[in-house]
């Protein structure tokens, strides 16, 4: 099957009769993006549908494309991903890029899913109180980075220590801890968030490696970051793929 015909396949499978924005204005600037992502990045990876949806849906609000969140939010949907595993995508990108930038993505999923006769507000899925939230946070963060954590909290100077609790309370207490989304799911939308953000390596190797703990290995991670590249272009692709084989580098070929 050529690239043309797997795209108007896959198009058709997630969202109808819907045309492109700019379709009908620039066919084939909507050429180009729909068989570059549609037509060969999808067939490429190995990543379930609705993983990849919630990905790209992270990446679009980490991005601020609303369009891009409306449009995956639908596909999301009909990759069966159900409202609260969306909400939790969008969600998990507020540490990372903002409460402002993630609330204008949430704007956007709830209009989509207003059209769609979804009742809001969803059910609730937060899981800590005020009383625990430092210290649920503190146990998901040493679920991903192990008790290194202990010794990064205790090495912070004392007039930054409120950073380190707010990391860890808000961050991972706060989004880690919610319903919906488990913990490898968490780790690789926030890989995708951070390489879509760019100049964040130091943090992109830090996860990696956190992804490997939670079993997300190399080939998962090099799927991810497929899917991300035609909405990140090729520097942060570039950047990102660097560090993930400085943290995980290829097998060694063995010389005859």
């Amino acid at each position: 099957m050529s690239r043309t015909e797997y795209a108007r396949q896959v198009k058709q499978e997630l969202y109808g009769e819907q045309r492109s924005a700019v379709e009908g204005t620039d066919p084939e600037f909507s050429a180009i993006k729909e068989r570059l992502v549609y037509g060969e990045i999808y067939p490429h990876i190995h990543l379930d549908a609705k993983l990849r949806e919630l990905l790209i849906l992270a990446v679009a609000t980490t991005n601020q494309t609303m369009g891009e969140v409306s449009l995956h939010t639908q596909a999301a949907l009909q990759a069966g991903a159900d409202p609260g595993e969306i909400r939790e995508a969008v969600y998990h990108c507020a540490p990372y890029i903002g409460l402002g930038k993630a609330e204008q993505a949430v704007q956007a999923v709830d209009q989509v899913l207003e059209q769609r006769g979804i009742q809001l507000p969803l059910e609730r899925a937060g899981t800590v109180t005020e009383e625990d939230r430092l210290e649920k946070g503190l146990s998901a963060q040493k679920a991903i980075f192990g008790e290194s954590i202990d010794a990064m909290r205790a090495a912070a100077p004392e007039d930054q220590k409120h950073i380190q609790d707010y990391l860890t309370a808000y961050c991972f207490g706060d989004f880690y801890t919610r319903g919906h989304l488990d913990l490898k799911q968490r780790e690789l939308l926030t890989f995708c968030i951070l390489c879509a953000q760019g100049g964040c390596e130091n943090q992109v190797r830090a996860h990696i490696g956190g992804n490997a703990a939670v079993g997300n290995g190399k080939a998962v991670l090099l799927d991810a970051l497929t899917v991300c590249l035609p909405y990140v272009g090729f520097p942060r692709t570039l950047n990102a793929l660097s560090c993930l084989n400085e943290v995980l580098p290829e097998p060694r070929k063995e010389s005859l």
